[in-house]
């Protein structure tokens, strides 16, 4: 997913525009499969601090580097089928970036009330960019019903476009302290005392989102609608609804035999032979040393089960 994201993306820009924020650990990795990219070109974040922290970390490298750039900001875990449309929607994104302060976001329209997903509500009209109303996380199914039916929201899929400019003024409007303590870092940024300075600046900020932090408080935030076979493949049961799947909705990626088990995804090396009985709508994940069993659509306890495996030791996540 990594490397389609930037196959995606180098058609728009050459490798030298390209950052990666990403946690130390996995920086290496990060290298291996991106190999156009020089060692300064990926941040490695030494704490989960959530995507406001990584969006400014990268907004002040930015700053440094281009001060004029128009940045796009992405997930690295979505699926785009059409791909030229989504390079239409690019491009009219950039240049509406163009304006003074705005702030750029893309909306996919709903076709379920989907609670893994968070919502935006625009105030509709016949433009093709839309001024945003409500920022709403993830809510409960009866309001995504709700908001499903109204017809003036969509999903937040998570991608934003701005001029850097922007963006770092809505930081200093809208979360002064997480600025001042990345502006502090301009002497530091692509030298030998990066990582140094990274550490500690994020030993001073709040775990916040980018939508919380920035978006909900924004009077400069705009839409712009997404139809181009959009999935976040953050979670197992986005995956499983985009695999093929046997007559009984499984998903198998595993050398397993499955008894009386329906909607469900098996994913385990091939050198084990998993036996499953009597499951439906479970998660079965094998990566290094973690065994994950867990029901297939849980996905709100993820987080709770990295954290709680993270209590155990680095030596298991």
């Amino acid at each position: 997913m990594l490397q389609n994201t930037y196959d995606r993306f180098v058609k728009l820009s050459s490798p030298d525009r390209f950052i990666v924020v990403t946690n130390h650990i996995y920086a290496h990795v990060v290298k291996e499969q991106l190999p156009d990219l020089d060692d300064a070109q990926i941040l490695r974040e030494p704490l989960r601090r959530n995507t406001a922290t990584c969006i400014a970390y990268a907004s002040y490298v930015i700053q440094k580097k281009d001060p004029d750039a128009r940045v796009i900001v992405t997930p690295s875990d979505h699926l785009i089928l059409h791909e030229v449309t989504f390079q239409e929607t690019m491009a009219l994104a950039l240049s509406e970036a163009e304006k003074d302060s705005h702030l750029i976001t893309i909306g996919i329209k709903p076709n379920r009330p989907d609670t893994g997903y968070g919502y935006i509500q625009y105030i509709d009209s016949q433009k093709e960019v839309k001024k945003v109303k409500t920022f709403t996380e993830k809510p409960d199914v009866e309001l995504a019903k709700t908001f499903l039916e109204s017809g003036d929201f969509v999903w937040n899929s998570g991608v934003f476009v701005w001029k850097n400019k922007s963006i770092i003024r809505a930081y200093e409007e809208q979360m002064p302290e997480l600025a001042e303590v990345f502006e502090e870092g301009a002497d530091f940024y692509d030298t030998s005392e990066e990582e140094a300075f990274v550490k500690r600046a994020y030993s001073l900020v709040k775990n916040v989102t980018i939508d919380i932090g920035i978006m909900e408080k924004s009077e400069d935030v705009y839409l712009i609608l997404g139809d181009f076979g959009w999935s976040d493949l953050g979670s197992w049961l986005s995956i499983h609804k985009l695999k093929p799947k046997d007559k009984n909705n499984n998903v198998v990626d595993a050398n397993a035999m499955l008894y009386d088990t329906s909607n469900s995804y098996i994913k385990v090396s091939p050198q084990k032979l998993v036996v499953v009985h009597g499951l439906d709508n479970y998660l079965i994940n094998e990566s290094e040393n973690v065994l994950l069993i867990c029901k297939l659509d849980a996905e709100k306890k993820f987080k709770e089960f990295v954290a709680d495996a993270k209590n155990k030791g680095e030596d298991y996540i």
